[in-house]
């Protein structure tokens, strides 16, 4: 994630210095540049979420937000544009954060509560969290379980939070977790199972 925050960071201090060349009268000479620069910036993202998975098949009405380094694991983030609703894929690895028999077991609520605490960011957090039911959806071409849980959080606008939590193992061996979340009255899980249903394996 650090190495990408310096990525834009570089990329916004050349244009900030194109921007003063272009009110002397330099707009013909860097209108190139900057295209370049959106284009590496477009570039770096997108290789992430195809190592990630096959996005190419998602309806319109997902838009991809964006691929980031999170805690050292890689991560796409996608937003159905009507709702607001978040979903989002964490590639873990070899070593899962959550397992698929963590997901049917009744251990469930603590390994959510111990997942929250290692992602949690300047004093950002979810707390109390309650699993509420559990059910099976479609992603990466697998039947695979599900969690839905809900939730509070400090210092976010959202207060009260819904969502799912489902764990896949791709056929290279890596998991994956798959999370849904949007604001408790809103939660959608139908807006989620279509938006994964049509994720693939990527490269």
């Amino acid at each position: 994630m650090f190495r990408l925050i310096k990525i834009f960071i570089k990329a916004f201090i050349i244009v900030l210095a194109f921007i003063g060349f272009n009110a002397i009268g330099g707009e013909k000479f860097t209108e190139p540049i900057k295209s370049a620069i959106v284009g590496f910036i477009q570039e770096h993202t997108g290789n992430i979420t195809k190592k990630i998975g096959d996005f190419s098949n998602i309806n319109e009405e997902f838009e991809i937000d964006k691929a980031v380094n999170i805690v050292g694991y890689k991560a796409v983030v996608a937003e159905h544009k009507a709702s607001g609703q978040k979903m989002i894929i964490i590639d873990s690895g070899n070593k899962a954060l959550i397992t698929k028999e963590d997901i049917k077991s009744n251990e469930i609520d603590s390994k959510l509560k111990n997942l929250s605490e290692k992602f949690k960011y300047q004093g950002t957090n979810i707390k109390d969290i309650k699993v509420t039911d559990r059910g099976e959806m479609d992603i990466y071409n697998q039947r695979v379980p599900y969690a839905k849980f809900e939730a509070d959080v400090s210092r976010f606008p959202l207060k009260d939070i819904s969502g799912i939590v489902a764990s896949v193992t791709t056929s290279d061996g890596k998991e994956k977790l798959a999370i849904s979340l949007n604001e408790s009255k809103k939660y959608s899980q139908l807006i989620a199972s279509e938006f994964y249903k049509d994720v693939r394996e990527g490269n």
